[in-house]
């Protein structure tokens, strides 16, 4: 992909400018024409995976997402090949939009991408293409989609149909159905939860404060826009910290091979005016992820972004995922939409999070921890609070970070008696560098986790109840890394010989007898080429309580200190007050 040269005045991050955008944008679309049937309706891009909704609804879904990219980029060359197959598509080429089906979420794209740009495209068609494609659209106004993100799909088509007139009573009915569903999974600071339960990851941004802020903005409806906005501010606050310094964004939840995808909230924020971050730190974050994908080999020598992150990588393809199922990576060009002299293209760019300072914060509704490290850019997620076992490993390992893949060998996990794992996770809280959770391994057998962070080391410990005595424990830590190093010592009832196939991936141990065993260990994954050791900053004190408990007290080279208590009756962690003035209780 060539694109101009870098620009390190006005971007000494990233050296990406607006520029920058329009050409890997147009790069994208020119590299996706070849494969468009004559009629130009369907994309049917190479690959051997074909989706669980088969080969022709993932021919439009090359045809949707790739629609939406070029309705970013606004050019009317492009927009004029995607009217060609506007002209057969919807008379019988694609496929019908009924419950809970694929063609759903497209329409949603076909529709938004049709409302963006309506005076280049939906109004230079002819009468009966409108017609069609109107038609074909409302079904999505009473297909029932699924319980999650899809609710707003018809809310999408909806307001589309709306605006044109086509249908407008049921469009309306649509629009209302689907945001009242979701309302109920927004459980505050910015944060909803992708269905019921506690399903958090990039669909929270990516889909739930998408969907909803675009449709109030594009309806200029300033009560919901100012309802809508407010949680998506208010996300992007932490949103921002999901950002390594090298631009890669936290590996955590499903569908990362839209890539890129991941900066489509922090585009909104700036689009609408709802955002808490300077323009200059908006374009950082941006362009610092779009570099880190084209730079590391996210488009292949065809010009295409194959299933995978920086490659192809089957380990993160989803059943539903088809050849163009990446091309949802387009969502990440929509801060194309704001005009070459708006700030956030023309102030400099400002420092990301991660390169301004250590920090440890924790996101309480979600029960998260993010760690990040200014010497490295590395950014660590401590998961205590979001499940969806549809989906291990991308939801049920206890940490994720921006340079390590979830992995098929059960990094970062407790293992109990051969079972890896991790369901019921219930959170038991987080505070000032410390987070904490209960979670089951199979019926009578729970594991209590809690973990403490300063810089790149972790305290980790973990309370086993209700396994027989002897039962053997493995305790793993971060996986091996290209250029990172990943450190495990026991401190508490694990060996310390180290086990695993690079030596640092695990450590092993038995319960012991009185049904509760804690097991502790200091943890570190870190880009530094000759760290301290660990031992040197932190110091961890385990005691034997009454009637089975267990007391952890860390002490950290800083000098600040921590000290909790593990309930063997009930699995639960307290945190104590201390002589340390910044300590606060805990669950």
């Amino acid at each position: 992909m060539e694109l101009p040269a870098d620009d390190r005045a006005s971007s000494p991050y990233t050296g990406y400018t607006r520029a920058h955008w329009e050409a890997a944008a147009d790069a994208l679309l020119a590299a996706v024409e070849p494969y468009a049937t004559p009629d130009r309706a369907l994309y049917h891009l190479p690959g051997d995976h074909v989706s669980h909704a088969g080969h022709l609804s993932d021919g439009l879904e090359g045809y949707a997402r790739t629609l939406l990219l070029a309705a970013f980029r606004r050019d009317e060359t492009a927009l004029g090949r995607y009217a060609d197959g506007l002209a057969t598509g919807p008379g019988g080429v694609w496929p019908r939009i009924e419950d809970r089906s694929q063609p759903l979420v497209e329409a949603a794209s076909v529709a938004l991408a049709l409302r963006l740009t309506r005076p280049l495209l939906w109004d230079r068609l002819d009468d009966s293409v409108r017609q069609r494609t109107a038609d074909w659209l409302a079904d999505a106004l009473t297909a029932e989609p699924w319980p999650c993100n899809w609710e707003l799909f018809p809310v999408t088509v909806g307001g589309f149909l709306q605006e044109i007139g086509h249908r407008p009573e049921a469009a309306r009915k649509a629009i209302g159905r689907g945001l009242e569903r979701i309302e109920g999974w927004y459980l505050g600071d910015g944060w909803y939860t992708d269905g019921d339960g506690r399903k958090f990851d990039y669909y929270n941004g990516w889909a739930m404060h998408l969907y909803t802020v675009v449709h109030a903005w594009l309806a200029d409806d300033s009560e919901l826009l100012s309802a809508y906005g407010r949680r998506l501010s208010r996300h992007l606050a932490d949103h921002a910290r999901f950002f390594g310094s090298d631009g890669a964004p936290l590996q955590q939840g499903r569908s990362l091979t839209y890539r890129f995808a991941t900066t489509a909230p922090l585009w909104l924020g700036a689009l609408t005016g709802h955002t808490p971050l300077a323009p200059g730190e908006t374009r950082r974050l941006a362009s610092g992820a779009l570099r880190y994908f084209l730079d590391g080999g996210a488009v292949d020598e065809r010009g295409l972004l194959p299933l995978g992150w920086l490659g192809p990588d089957e380990t993160l393809v989803q059943s539903y995922s088809g050849p163009a199922s990446p091309y949802w990576a387009g969502k990440g060009f929509l801060g194309l939409l704001l005009p070459p002299e708006h700030e956030v293209w023309t102030a400099p760019e400002e420092p990301a999070p991660a390169d301004r300072a250590d920090e440890v914060c924790p996101l309480p509704v979600p029960n998260w921890l993010l760690q990040s490290t200014r010497s490295d850019g590395l950014v660590r997620l401590h998961n205590h609070g979001s499940e969806d076992v549809r989906y291990d490993p991308c939801y049920t390992r206890l940490a994720y970070s921006t340079a390590t893949v979830p992995a098929v060998s059960y990094d970062n996990s407790v293992i109990v008696g051969g079972e890896p794992s991790r369901t019921r996770i219930e959170p038991l809280g987080t505070g000032e560098g410390w987070i904490a959770s209960r979670h089951t391994v199979r019926d009578g057998i729970t594991v209590t986790s809690l973990v403490l962070a300063e810089g790149a080391v972790e305290v980790r410990a973990h309370l086993v109840v209700g396994a027989e005595p002897g039962t053997p424990v493995r305790v793993t830590g971060w996986p091996a890394s290209d250029g990172l190093r990943a450190d495990l010592l026991p401190v508490s009832g694990l060996s310390a010989e180290p086990e695993g196939l690079t030596g640092k991936t695990g450590r092993t141990g038995k319960t012991g007898t009185g049904g509760a065993t804690l097991f502790v260990a200091l943890a570190r994954l870190t880009g530094e080429p000759d760290p301290r050791p660990l031992r040197d900053l932190v110091s961890v004190n385990v005691t034997e309580e009454h009637e089975g408990d267990h007391g952890l007290r860390v002490r950290w080279a800083s000098g600040a200190r921590s000290a909790f208590v593990f309930t063997a009756s009930d699995g639960r962690v307290s945190r104590l007050r201390t002589t340390d003035p910044e300590a606060r209780s805990g669950r």
